[in-house]
């Protein structure tokens, strides 16, 4: 059973790695952390398939967009403010409103958390477009990026309708020598070559017009966006704000314009939350750590809804409407791969008591996760205004954001209805 949970989770464990690895910026921390994760991992030593009980506290509702609803609800109550973009939340952290999460402490360890985060350029995210922040050098060069591209494209088109029409010549050729019954002279038509034929290496006509056509796409947003002189200035500021920051950020200096710096600044930045929600998570992880002695797996923070989208064309439940609650930065998810059966047991007797405090909204995901949701003062909203932001809510709840594979069977009550219907995303 532990052989393939952890042969299936290998690949994800080396995005843990590689994630974290960007967060420590010394050796002494990276050794912390390995030592972590390598207790998170270790074999429980349960011998068969052990049975964990699911309190009522965190399993679904019977129906099932009232979890959701609840933290819709909580965010629209308080105007909580959510993050479109990695710009987002660099400024809330400027502002105090979020605070930075250290990769591993005494009680608990940041297990994956950015494990998708890419060396792309940063950028804003509007309208579900991604629009790359550049100073005015570099948006020149963007444009003559553009420009080079769609006059070698052109050169491609031109070249292969060239191709083309001689195909149809030595086709014409070997015709009218078959139908005189005597062989097509070679150097007249001669036989048609790979490139000709469009043969392997060589795109088609169409597939060349499409990326052409993505270039123009990708020029007009440009234009959209950089062509207006408030907003060209806007993300001029845009720039040069994350690059302050860069500079020096949790005592480490990223370069914006280096593609490895940017992923590690990426990963920093979604190791992120807002202060309510890590009081939250340092009372669950000091609690686990007394009773287990190892520090608690917390695999994902605050996800910005650019992130969100880019996680969703891998994870088709990860949640894509208006206000996903992990972009509040109120939202974390616990890792219970790895637990034994009374380490889950503990960990959901411990979020159970938080919910009937009033504390929190949380659930068991059944792939990988308890997702706990902090409220802002503590107090759960109202049912009124709970019903009232059903719908809102009109996505299935997130059953699996992480890992697909889980050591222990898991032994629950009957549940109870469920909503299996969903509708698609509100389009801003």
């Amino acid at each position: 059973m532990w052989a393939v949970v952890h042969f299936r989770a290998a690949e994800r464990d080396r995005l843990h790695q590689s994630a974290n690895n960007s967060i420590s910026p010394n050796s002494a921390d990276a050794d912390a952390w390995a030592k972590a994760v390598e207790k998170v991992k270790a074999d429980r030593g349960e011998q068969g398939n052990a049975a964990v009980e699911i309190p009522p506290e965190l399993r679904h509702y019977s129906d099932r967009h009232w979890f959701l609803a609840t933290q819709v609800a909580e965010i629209e109550k308080y105007n909580v403010q959510t993050c479109q973009d990695f710009v987002d939340i660099a400024a809330m952290i400027e502002r105090g409103e979020m605070v930075t999460v250290p990769a591993v402490t005494d009680t608990y360890v940041l297990f994956g958390v950015g494990a998708k985060a890419d060396e792309g350029v940063f950028s804003r995210y509007e309208d579900d477009h991604s629009i790359e922040l550049y100073n005015d050098a570099q948006l020149s060069d963007a444009y003559k990026r553009l420009d080079d591209k769609r006059s070698n494209l052109q050169n491609e088109i031109a070249a292969l309708k060239i191709q083309s029409a001689a195909l149809r010549e030595s086709r014409k050729s070997l015709v009218g020598a078959a139908l005189r019954g005597r062989p097509a002279s070679r150097q007249r038509g001669g036989r048609p070559t790979s490139h000709q034929r469009g043969g392997h290496g060589v795109p088609p006509l169409q597939s060349i017009e499409q990326q052409l056509n993505s270039l123009d796409e990708d020029k007009a947003l440009l234009d959209q966006f950089y062509g207006q002189p408030d907003s060209r200035q806007k993300l001029f500021h845009d720039y040069e704000t994350l690059r302050a920051l860069a500079s020096n950020f949790g005592g480490r200096s990223y370069n914006i314009d280096d593609s490895s710096d940017r992923q590690a600044m990426k990963v920093r930045l979604l190791s992120s939350l807002r202060p309510e929600a890590l009081k939250v998570l340092e009372e669950v992880a000091s609690a686990y750590h007394r009773q287990f002695d190892r520090q608690l797996p917390v695999s994902s923070l605050v996800r910005p809804e650019q992130y969100q989208h880019a996680l969703n064309k891998v994870n088709r439940n990860a949640v894509l409407i208006d206000t996903p609650p992990h972009s509040t930065g109120l939202a974390f998810d616990i890792d219970y791969r790895y637990m034994s059966a009374a380490e889950q047991t503990f960990v959901m007797a411990q979020l159970a008591r938080l919910k009937d405090e009033g504390r929190i909204e949380v659930i068991r995901e059944r792939n990988a996760n308890y997702h706990v949701f902090a409220f802002v003062n503590g107090t759960r909203p109202s049912d009124e205004l709970i019903t009232a932001s059903l719908d809102k809510a009109t996505v299935p709840v997130q059953e699996a954001q992480h890992a697909r594979s889980k050591p222990v069977n898991v032994k629950s009550k009957s549940q109870k209805g469920q909503t299996t219907k969903s509708k698609t995303r509100k389009r801003r």
